[in-house]
């Protein structure tokens, strides 16, 4: 923050706080605790006169200890621009603080969990719990929290996996993270609209849905020249690529007509951002072995 913003932030919070405080003093000497001689304001409404009396003592102090602490918590805690406050308190060192006493109380857990079998932690119930908890803060807002996915994010709880459902492929697409990408008309940047209408049509007959059975027909030929190559000659995928299964009626983008028109002409990006750095070895190693325990 420039030198300009932090007195002018620094004015404005110092002012408020003395504004108010001489509000309150003025205000109060002007009044008066004689009951005989009480004045009013002059406003009156169907017979009931505004009397201008002193506030109760314990308003009055009260606003005033207001007043101080607003200074003292000033001085101590950021708040008046550029000053960091006497105590030097930041939110990333509380942050790391928070982090230092849950590690202590937690880590020895982590370790145990970390150095246990995947496909034995996932039925320990303490564990996945911890593995929920992991999965909440870190995945839910893609996934779902009940990890069943959305429209370009995967299904976590079935047996159909992009880049494979084993302990040692989720490890390390939690640790690595993913990148999915599809070329817009596949292996044919040249593709017309009608090479697309039957490239689609045949995609769409593997569920026995095709709206046109010559096109469907037509499309064999277009598929094994532009896509292929990813989804393999019996269009049922590529795990090590993370070309997904054509065949088995699940869709991570939509299964309608136009929904695959729209993959097809545009491609699709996609990206799962990697775990590591954010989440220790061994949350990743408890992550996986809930994510694991979803589909087993």
């Amino acid at each position: 923050m420039s030198t300009f913003w932090s007195i002018w932030i620094s004015a404005i919070v110092l002012g408020t706080i003395f504004g108010c405080w001489w509000l309150l003093w003025a205000t109060r000497k002007s009044q008066t605790t004689d009951t005989e001689t009480e004045r009013t304001t002059g406003h009156s409404f169907d017979g009931i006169e505004e009397y201008d009396n002193p506030l109760p003592k314990w308003w009055f102090y009260l606003f005033v200890g207001t007043c101080v602490f607003s200074l003292g918590y000033l001085a101590l805690y950021p708040g008046l621009g550029n000053f960091k406050g006497l105590l030097g308190w930041t939110q990333h060192n509380q942050w790391e603080k928070e982090v230092q006493v849950a590690e202590a109380k937690y880590g020895e857990i982590y370790a145990q969990y970390g150095s246990t079998p995947i496909v034995e932690l996932a039925q320990n119930e303490d564990a996945m719990k911890m593995g929920q908890r992991l999965f909440a803060n870190n995945c839910a807002v893609c996934h779902g929290s009940a990890a069943r996915g959305a429209v370009g994010f995967p299904n976590l709880t079935d047996d159909d996996w992009l880049y494979g459902g084993d302990p040692d492929t989720i490890v390390q697409t939690l640790t690595h993270g993913r990148q999915g990408a599809m070329p817009a008309k596949g292996m044919m940047p040249n593709m017309d609209s009608e090479q697309v209408d039957q490239v689609v049509n045949y995609v769409l007959s593997f569920s026995d849905r095709a709206r046109d059975p010559e096109a469907a027909k037509a499309g064999e030929q277009v598929f094994m020249q532009a896509c292929a190559a990813c989804h393999g000659q019996d269009a049922k995928g590529m795990q090590a690529m993370g070309a997904p299964n054509l065949t088995d009626n699940t869709w991570l983008y939509g299964s309608t007509y136009d929904r695959i028109e729209e993959t097809v002409l545009y491609g699709r990006q996609n990206q799962m951002p990697a775990q590591k750095g954010r989440l220790s070895e061994d949350q990743i190693h408890i992550l996986g072995a809930y994510v694991y325990s979803l589909s087993n």
